[in-house]
């Protein structure tokens, strides 16, 4: 095959739709312990639409069933031919486990996405601050290196933790980017001094009499911050008490929303609390009755029926599927597009039937 055909222009290629396609992985890089970025094309020669920040969750195929994983883009869209995630293996890792033992160029995989509302092109700012724990680094550089592509003048105040020096992800190529950025100041924290190693950077946990420090006008940026969960709580505490415009304040966070809490009723409808409706599963021939408030992902799994899910609280897309017919009750946190909305898309872990649908599955 000629090379043109092996690597067309941008306007020879469609953008990369996840219903359609598979991504291989072209290259695996080792970033810091149980650290690595692995890059992916598209199977079918696409091109990759998305917004510096944002997400994808991933099929993995671990056995006996495979996983569903959600992980931050590492990878700029101003480089739009491949797409990049950098994941790091904590001890009780399954699917990122896998990933650092099996995943190698050539290996495809099944992924939904990009989705997300953290990144500054949804957010933008005068000036930013960038910080930021562990992997919670990746989205960051997203941000930097599309920054680094298409606005090398931004003010960026870019602070980042690790537990060593060998654990700070990224380390030499943000040291390089400061030569191309004369406005991106880089601040690096640490908790343990490694044996044989100079450090005469900053030791310890991010606190609020380091902040000012790091960033004398951080009450005049706009802050993201990712990482652990404990860490970002702790970061948003030190902003609330220090006088932060807190709307000017981001993070990024997978985890699952918690259940609302209902207020208690004195008297409850027989026929509210009995009233069904029915989920014609198309795919599957199934007619599945599902009970007022639950959703159609719940009916699913009742009936054995498998729909991928993984943060199943609207914001990652997996559970996408396409509604047939009927009227459902959508409370999604960013995981669906209008135009998937206008498509007859819905997402069957926030989605609750209000009468018999029927959905393809």
């Amino acid at each position: 095959m000629a090379l043109s055909q092996n690597y067309p222009h941008l306007d020879q290629m469609q953008p990369w739709n996840d219903r359609l396609h598979l991504l291989e992985c072209l290259s695996v890089v080792e970033e810091a312990p149980n650290v690595k970025t692995f890059t992916f094309r598209s199977d079918n020669h696409n091109w990759f639409r998305y917004e510096p920040g944002q997400f994808m969750t991933f099929e993995l195929p671990v056995q006996p069933e495979a996983v569903l994983r959600t992980y931050t883009l590492s990878s700029s869209p101003s480089r739009p031919f491949t797409i990049a995630v950098t994941v790091k293996a904590q001890e009780d890792s399954i699917g990122t486990r896998w990933m650092l033992d099996h995943l190698m160029p050539g290996v495809r995989l099944k992924a939904f996405g990009p989705l997300g509302d953290f990144s500054m092109r949804k957010h933008p700012g005068g000036k930013y601050l960038f910080i930021s724990a562990g992997s919670g680094i990746t989205p960051m550089m997203s941000m930097t290196r599309w920054m680094h592509d298409c606005a090398p003048q931004s003010d960026i105040s870019f602070v980042t933790c690790a537990r060593r020096p060998s654990d700070i992800i990224f380390r030499k190529e943000l040291e390089y980017l400061t030569s191309c950025m004369p406005n991106l100041k880089l601040a690096f924290l640490i908790k343990e001094h490694e044996m044989g190693q100079v450090w005469t950077g900053i030791r310890g946990r991010l606190e609020a009499p380091k902040l000012p420090l790091l960033s004398p006008d951080f009450k005049d940026r706009a802050i993201f911050c990712c990482g652990p969960e404990g860490f970002m709580r702790d970061v948003r505490a030190m902003l609330e008490s220090s006088g932060f415009d807190m709307a000017h304040y981001h993070q990024e966070s997978f985890g699952p929303a918690a259940e609302p809490v209902l207020p208690m009723l004195d008297v409850i409808s027989t026929e509210i609390a009995e009233a069904t409706s029915t989920v014609t599963f198309s795919m599957s021939g199934m007619d599945v009755p599902c009970a007022a408030g639950d959703t159609i992902l719940k009916a699913a799994r009742g009936a054995g029926i498998r729909i991928a899910a993984a943060c199943e609280s609207g914001l990652c897309g997996t559970c996408k599927v396409m509604k047939i017919s009927g009227d459902v009750d959508m409370d999604h946190n960013g995981g669906i597009l209008d135009e998937e909305i206008d498509e007859g898309y819905v997402l069957a872990c926030c989605s609750k039937p209000l009468g018999n649908v029927e959905i393809e599955a």
